[in-house]
């Protein structure tokens, strides 16, 4: 099948292929499996035309960002997933719109090298997504964000790649943004503009590094985990609760499944060793999951994103 898509798909166009390529290293658990093909499309046309392609032969295609909210199951994944890390996808630009400063950035752009660079430029807007691993495409399909705010908040457009590989771009208006969700249904977001406000560097980059700090000091960021293992739950009065106190309460933290193990410092970061396994996450995960409803009759959602051969277990 992956030579198929190679001959069929692939041949004619300005990509890098590897098959059977190994991607559960690729993330930040850096555990996992293969996929069947791993695509790194040189142009924004060649990825166009690969989706087209994939949509009419009905070929399942998944976006690989920076990992950093992924695991992968050990069986792996079929179909072709797609890495936007050519130059052309990574780059950001910066121009005066009025009285507004904007920036346009590329759906590979680093998350964190973009904070670092517009606190440089003494441009605010994205400080409160300090510290959070990410590519600026994968920040905004979950909406990437903490106690400080969210990537959404200084967003203005979103410009994305349909099914078949048309471009298509909204007004953030247009796409419900809430707590790590949003209505956009196209597979690709290709690139974003954002509304940045000037302010002195100097204040600006002493405030990235507080909030670098205090993550650094609530967050095992120094451990393998893919961030926050669940979302938020709302509690009957409408409020947003902490899953890690609703863990911590259940007196999970420490609970451990082979190399995955509920962090001591973060109960909703689930941190790995190397001799982990997908397996071994997914069924901590599930475990985690089990424990709180029965003591709390609340069910965790999965902020981790799964990818898995077994669509059961991608659920």
């Amino acid at each position: 099948m992956a030579s198929a898509f190679k001959s069929t798909l692939l041949e004619d166009l300005e990509v890098d292929v590897k098959l059977d390529a190994q991607i559960g290293s690729l993330t930040y658990f850096a555990i996992g499996g293969r996929a069947d093909t791993l695509v790194r499309p040189q142009s924004a046309d060649a990825l166009s035309i690969l989706l087209r392609r994939c949509h009419d032969d009905e070929i399942p295609c998944r976006i690989l960002g920076k990992g950093a909210n992924l695991l992968v199951d050990d069986i792996g994944v079929d179909g072709i997933v797609i890495k936007l890390d050519h130059e052309c996808f990574t780059k950001i630009r910066f121009n005066r719109e009025g009285s507004i400063d904007a920036m346009h950035a590329m759906a590979g752009a680093d998350l964190a090298k973009t904070v670092i660079e517009t606190s440089r430029c003494g441009l605010d807007g994205l400080s409160a997504v300090a510290g959070i691993p990410a590519s600026i495409g994968g920040a905004i399909r979950m909406n990437a964000g903490g106690v400080y705010g969210a990537i959404s908040d200084s967003l203005s457009t979103v410009t994305c790649l349909t099914n078949v590989g048309e471009l298509i771009t909204y007004k953030k208006e247009e796409l419900g943004f809430d707590y790590r969700t949003n209505k956009i249904v196209d597979p690709i977001i290709l690139s974003a503009t954002f509304e940045l406000q000037e302010c002195d560097p100097v204040a600006l980059r002493k405030r990235v590094k507080e909030i670098f700090a205090w993550k650094k000091s609530k967050q095992p960021l120094a451990d393998s985990s893919a961030g926050c293992a669940f979302k938020n739950p709302i509690s009957e009065n409408g409020e947003r609760i902490s899953a890690g106190k609703i863990i911590e309460d259940a007196g999970l933290k420490g609970l451990a499944i082979g190399g995955a193990s509920v962090s001591p410092l973060h109960a909703n970061f689930i941190t790995t060793t190397a001799s982990a396994t997908g397996k071994d996450v997914i069924t901590l995960m599930n475990s985690v999951k089990q424990k709180v409803l029965e003591q709390t009759n609340i069910l965790l959602q999965n902020e981790v994103v799964i990818w898995s051969r077994d669509p059961e277990v991608q659920r």
